[in-house]
């Protein structure tokens, strides 16, 4: 189980937001045995590791009610802490980890300029200003698999500037890929990592939905697709080195559950704001419109589970139009991480998730696999036929 080495103290009011009591939150600790998941509601911590020992049997039973747990005392006082007992681990377990790709205009734009520069960042400005200057805002009206996205099509072939990108932005079927594996995600308050040898990254500040195995979504949080612009834009086949490493994917504190308080709508019309500070003063502010999605989010789980299932859920991130063009460094060269940002990612409803940015090898390897946790369930007596 990864862990930050970074000291935050972790307040409901900010990690949930200040309605952090009137809603139902799902999530993981580790009260000095091991992984147990809980269930916060009305501000209390509900044991339910006696009910079902991961997250992904609750939410598979539908066994999602807290009297059943055994209530532990009030998420306030609980004295949670990334780094020691008890312990707030990532909210999720074995659910697979899905990721939706280039479902904004705006992103859709920056991966064909990413393309188009091979990854170089300093030839992304000249690639900007044609990509823009002939598709403009246009393609944010445009919906995707419709003749009106077919038309635009064979125009931009026309003029040498289709790209696989545009392709799963206004084509027919969305971009759905595995993001990181079971297990390996972090979560609040923990390093979060970039390649080594990655010199053009970013942050993907996102909502993450979790869908039950029936294909039923249950929840929401807030989650992180670390991307490396660098690597992908040079090659799309080298997107598993873009997404997949070590502390590279990152989840909100809990997993709000859906209710008559907060739903789907809320997902769909959430505002989602980013913050990035570094050491060298240099601050990033950008923002992330749930509004301007290009396809539903629960057409994204639809096309997730079109030939797929999905027998101990998964979660889904439903991607950003986030692009992140402010110069740090040099002029036209745009935004990387450095070692030691703090990125904060919030949405009302969701409250915030904090990370500090280090690199995938210098993170908290990831030891904690499948065979480890039912070795560490069967001791604890937790496992039944």
């Amino acid at each position: 189980m990864p862990v930050s080495t970074n000291t935050f103290i972790f307040d409901p009011a900010d990690a949930l937001g200040p309605d952090w009591r009137e809603g139902r939150w799902l999530g993981r600790i580790d009260r000095g045995d091991g992984p147990t998941p809980v269930i916060v509601a009305g501000g209390i911590v509900h044991d339910m590791a006696m009910v079902a020992p991961t997250v992904a049997e609750l939410v598979a039973r539908g066994a999602l009610d807290p009297a059943a747990g055994e209530p532990i005392g009030a998420l306030d006082a609980l004295g949670l802490s990334v780094d020691s007992t008890p312990r707030l681990l990532s909210s999720i377990d074995l659910q697979c980890v899905k990721a939706a790709g280039v479902t904004f205009a705006v992103s859709a734009l920056e991966r064909v300029i990413e393309e188009r520069a091979r990854g170089d960042a300093g030839a992304a400005s000249a690639v900007r200003a044609r990509i823009e200057e002939r598709i403009g805002g246009g393609m944010a009206q445009v919906v995707p698999g419709t003749d009106e996205a077919a038309a635009l099509k064979a125009a931009l072939i026309e003029e040498d500037l289709w790209s696989q990108y545009l392709e799963v932005a206004i084509g027919p079927d969305a971009e759905i890929f595995t993001k990181a594996p079971t297990l390996s995600t972090v979560g609040w308050g923990a390093e979060i990592g970039i390649r080594s040898d990655s010199t053009w990254n970013n942050p993907e500040p996102e909502i993450v939905l979790l869908v039950a195995p029936d294909g039923h979504a249950v929840g929401a949080t807030i989650g992180n697709d670390v991307n490396l612009r660098d690597f992908e834009g040079r090659s799309a086949l080298l997107l598993g080195k873009a997404k997949d490493n070590n502390a590279s994917c990152s989840l909100g504190a809990f997993i709000r559950l859906f209710d008559d308080r907060y739903t789907m709508d809320d997902v769909r019309r959430a505002e989602v704001a980013l913050r990035i500070e570094g050491r060298d003063g240099y601050v990033l502010d950008g923002a992330s419109s749930m509004s301007q999605i290009s396809r539903d989010p629960l057409e994204l789980v639809r096309q997730a589970l079109s030939e797929h299932q999905y027998p101990d859920g998964f979660v889904l991130f439903l991607g950003t139009l986030f692009a992140p063009t402010k110069d740090r460094d040099e002029p036209q060269r745009g935004f990387t991480h450095k070692v030691g940002d703090t990125v904060s990612i919030s949405a009302p409803g969701l409250g915030r998730l904090v990370n500090t940015v280090t690199t995938s090898k210098a993170a908290a390897p990831w030891t904690f696999g499948v065979m480890a946790l039912f070795r560490n369930l069967a001791q604890r007596g937790l496992l039944s036929a």
